[in-house]
Formats: structure tokens, sequence, C-alpha cells
């Protein structure tokens, strides 16, 4: 970029900033819930100062710059927090979008003579502004699956509660597909309960589940071997008569496996291993 345009941005900052913010109020899909006006200020505030500050001769077109290090800093906190906000890739992008256009109106402005040198610092202008709206949708993506990673994980721990139903017998229900590593999930949370409570039963509930091949047969397995090498013993209940059938079809064996048609009938069974005895009484309570 030539001196003079480089020069000129940075004498033009405030103008930059008062533009770009005009852009962004006046935006149908400015989201004023997710952040107040003076923070949006605040945000465009520093990185135009960091923009236009690292301008030079030598690095505008050069992102692997060491001076453009606070700028890439700057985008990329704003992109992971935008991420965590809950804003669309649409919105995050206009941000970075509606500052070229702030640059590109102050050049026009001052420019106004020169058609052909308007034009070049013009694709310059372009050219930066696009790299860093790469570098702003990379480090949004980022944020986004960090986002969702936390989510699965939040959904997998509140998915699989073990339920202390009595003394000595925990119960675990399982809703949805059991796939690998929700089956390592189960089995840690069990496992860890076992431990806390001394719990010598424990129920797994898969009335939840819609289907059962051979290989949630499989898992179910290894829940329930490494249940017994805790010295706890593991019933299944939830047995619909479509999964008793598939199971029989797949040749899987679980004769092993202590298994129940509902948890009640389990949590009998449990009741009758600890030599309890559950019944009702004849006497009517008055309040």
């Amino acid at each position: 970029m030539s001196f003079k345009t480089h020069q000129l941005l940075q004498k033009k900052k405030k103008n930059i900033l008062e533009l770009w913010m005009k852009n962004q109020l006046a935006d149908e899909g400015l989201r004023e819930d997710l952040i107040s006006n003076d923070e949006l200020r605040s945000q465009s505030e520093e990185l135009v100062d960091a923009l236009v500050s690292n301008l030079s001769n030598e690095n505008f077109t050069d992102l692997n710059s060491d001076e453009w290090s606070p700028v890439i800093e700057i985008l990329g906190g704003i992109a992971i927090t935008r991420a965590r906000q809950g804003f669309s890739p649409r919105e995050t992008g206009n941000f970075v979008f509606s500052l070229k256009e702030a640059l590109l109106e102050v050049l026009q402005e001052e420019i106004n003579d020169d058609a052909k040198l308007l034009f070049s610092e013009s694709m310059k202008v372009n050219r930066l502004m696009d790299s860093l709206s790469v570098v702003t949708f990379e480090t949004f993506i980022k944020g986004r699956e960090e986002v969702i990673l936390r989510q699965t994980d939040e959904i997998s721990e509140i998915s699989t509660p073990v339920i202390r139903v009595w003394d000595g017998i925990l119960a675990l229900p399982i809703i949805g597909t059991l796939d690998s590593a929700r089956t390592q999930i189960v089995m840690e949370n069990l496992l860890q309960e076992i431990v806390e409570t001394g719990s010598s039963i424990a129920i797994l509930d898969i009335s939840g589940v819609p289907a059962v091949d051979s290989l949630v047969a499989q898992h179910l397995i290894k829940t329930v071997s490494a249940t017994r090498l805790m010295g706890a013993e593991c019933i299944i209940s939830g047995i619909r008569p479509e999964i008793a059938q598939t199971v029989v079809h797949l040749g899987i064996d679980l004769s092993n496996i202590i298994t129940k048609a509902t948890l009640a009938s389990a949590l009998s069974y449990s009741f009758k291993l600890m030599k309890l005895e559950v019944r009702k009484s004849s006497v009517v309570s008055k309040f």
C-alpha cells in the first residue's frame, strides 16, 4: 500500500470508527439482546485502533507478520465470545464486513480524483479484510465446536443419572442410543457411585433405549462386567418383547445376566437378594 493510503487510514481512525458504528447500528440484524451498544462500541474501537495502528507498507498484505498479532488476537477473542454468546456465523461475518465498508468509504471520500489509484488501494483493502474475515470465521468455528462439545458432555452427564433407590441399590435409567463414548460415561458414573455408596446392586434400565443391536448388547455386557468387578450385582431391566426378539435373532448370549421386563420387577428382585420385604401397612394414618 502506498504511504499516503496507510497514513490516511491512521489519520482517519475516528471517522472509520464512527462510520463503522453507523453501519452496525443501522443493520436490521443487530443483536441488542446479546450485546449492548456500549459493549459493541468498545469492541469496535479496540479493533479499529489495533488495525490502523499496525498498518504499514511492508506488512499490509502479510498477515503472518508479527505486527498483525494484536489484531488477530482481538478478532479471535471477539469471534470466540460471539460463538459462546449465540451469534450466528452471518452476524459475526457482518461485524467484519461492515468494517470493510467503512474503510472503503473513507478511501472513496479522500481519493476521489484518481480512479485508478482508488481502485488499486480499494483492492488491497478488500484483500486485507477478506483475509481477516477468514481468520474470524476459523476462530468462530473453533469456538462453536468447543460450545457443542461442552454441551454434548453436559447432556451426556444429565442423561445418565445414577439414582439411589434404596440403601445398597442403585438404578441408572438409560435413554437414547448407547454408543462407545456414552458407555464409558455410564460405567464411570455407575462405578463411582458404587464406591461412594457401598451399594451391592445396580439396575440398568433400558426402557428408553430405542433399539438393541449387537453393538449395544456388547456395551451392556461390558458395563455389567465392570460392575461385577466392583463386587456388585447388575440387573438389566426394561427388556421389551421386541428387544427380546432382537436379542434372540442376533444370537446374543445374555444368559449370565439377570434381566427383568420392568424396573419394578428388577427392584422387587433386588429386595429378595438383599432379603428385604416390603409390604402394605394395614394401619390407616389419620391427620
